[in-house]
């Protein structure tokens, strides 16, 4: 494990492989426990609140389906399951775009938005409790900078 990669990328030093590892396994733990707890108090997964909160502070609470799959992290056919269950709950409905006739938009409905403020506080205590209590005094601004640098790097 300590040789150079075929990239001529060098290996990680002692401090690296434990910030490596440690991300590893809060990408898996944290999410379950966050979806764990969302569905315990409010039946929702973690995907569907996520959506839900994008719909809830975008304009007119709308979005282009292909928009949202790609905010998230989701496929277009994994999106088109996750709003087909959200409207068949009644929180969400799905609009042709009538700028291009092959897209889709998603409304966030009252019902949804009610669904949605209802599991917030619990939620919100979920983050505080599983994230950023266990962050202490980090700087945040560069701990966001970095994990936005991340996620953007796709």
């Amino acid at each position: 494990m300590g040789r150079t990669g075929a990239d001529g990328a060098r290996p990680l030093d002692g401090r690296e492989i434990r910030v490596w590892k440690s991300f590893a396994r809060s990408l898996i733990v944290v999410p379950r426990t966050l979806e764990a707890d969302l569905l315990e108090h409010s039946s929702m997964t973690l995907g569907e609140y996520q959506v839900m909160v994008m719909l809830s502070e975008a304009p007119d609470h709308s979005s282009r389906m292909s928009e949202l799959a790609s905010d998230v992290g989701l496929s277009a056919s994994r999106m088109t399951r996750l709003i087909d269950g959200l409207r068949r709950r009644g929180w969400v409905e799905k609009r042709r775009d009538g700028c291009d006739r092959r897209g889709a938009i998603a409304v966030l409905r009252p019902d949804g938005l009610a669904a949605l403020e209802e599991a917030y506080p619990a939620h919100l205590a979920a983050v505080r409790r599983h994230v950023m209590d266990h962050l202490g005094s980090m700087d945040l601004e560069t701990l966001a900078i970095a994990l936005e640098a991340m996620s953007d790097a796709r």
